[in-house]
């Protein structure tokens, strides 16, 4: 018989913890002396504390840990493999939405660092094909973000510079990008978020056989037809995060796939 300390020692697992998984009936000790209440574990549970310590580093849920140690004790070696493969499971998906969160902070400080083209002083009056507009605005306005923590993505971003606008729209796990050519800006680069109310209202307007404008001055979005008709409102005073800083990627980090079959798998 090993008492608690010695059960510490050559476990892994700490007097409190052992105590602790007592109480919750995890590992409940051999004997427990009536007038001390001094707890004695027998030799066999030695390695149920070290399969138990191992489990809580690698984070299992406490209710996981009792079924394995369950099925550990009574040779049921296919409920303790089905266990700890869903708990796998769970830190890959839990990995991967860290390494998601991660990659949107490292571009929402590289942001910060390089800031945009001010919103009041920007000034654009490009024209453009009104069917690519719309038909730009259906590709990205599906990625767009509806989370109120993150207002920043809540819209699409126009990024107008030389003799093209790129419709951007991310929700940080879709990033979709759209090109369209324009004329008559001459200008700087000019970068404005556009709300997705009015995304919505610019793409019912657009889409028709005659051509369409643009006007962007200060922190007002206004999309107008050759017959007059228009759109308009402010834009979110947001940065959008460097979107070109995650499609300039290296070339050994792209593939191209079949759309087809990758929509099926």
């Amino acid at each position: 018989m090993r008492s608690i300390g010695g059960m510490a020692r050559d476990s892994g697992l700490s007097v409190s913890a052992l105590r602790f998984y007592d109480r919750a009936g995890v590992l409940v000790p051999a004997w427990v002396d009536p007038v001390s209440g001094y707890r004695w574990y027998a030799p066999g549970q030695l390695d149920e504390a070290r399969l138990l310590a191992r489990l809580r580093r690698a984070g299992m849920p406490l209710a996981d840990i009792r079924l394995v140690l369950a099925g550990w004790t009574g040779a049921d070696t296919d409920l303790v493999q089905q266990l700890l493969e869903a708990h796998l499971r769970r830190l890959e998906r839990g990995l991967s939405d860290a390494r998601g969160e991660f990659s949107m902070l490292r571009a929402l400080l590289d942001d910060r660092e390089k800031s945009m083209t001010p919103l009041r002083t920007a000034t654009a009056r490009p024209a453009l094909a009104s069917p690519e507009l719309a038909a730009a605005l259906d590709a990205v306005r599906f990625a767009a973000g509806t989370d109120p923590e993150l207002p920043m993505l809540g819209g699409v971003l126009f990024d107008i510079e030389g003799d093209s606008l790129r419709l951007v729209a991310t929700d940080r796990y879709r990033l979709a990008v759209a090109r369209v050519p324009v004329t008559g800006h001459g200008g700087s680069r000019v970068q404005v978020v556009v709300p997705l109310p009015l995304v919505d209202a610019m793409r019912a307007l657009a889409g028709g056989p005659e051509p369409v404008r643009l006007f962007v001055d200060g922190d007002r979005v206004t999309l107008e037809t050759g017959g007059g008709r228009q759109v308009a409102g402010r834009s979110l005073d947001h940065d959008f995060p460097d979107y070109l800083r995650l499609i300039s990627l290296p070339a050994g980090r792209r593939a191209v796939v079949d759309v087809a079959a990758f929509r099926k798998a």
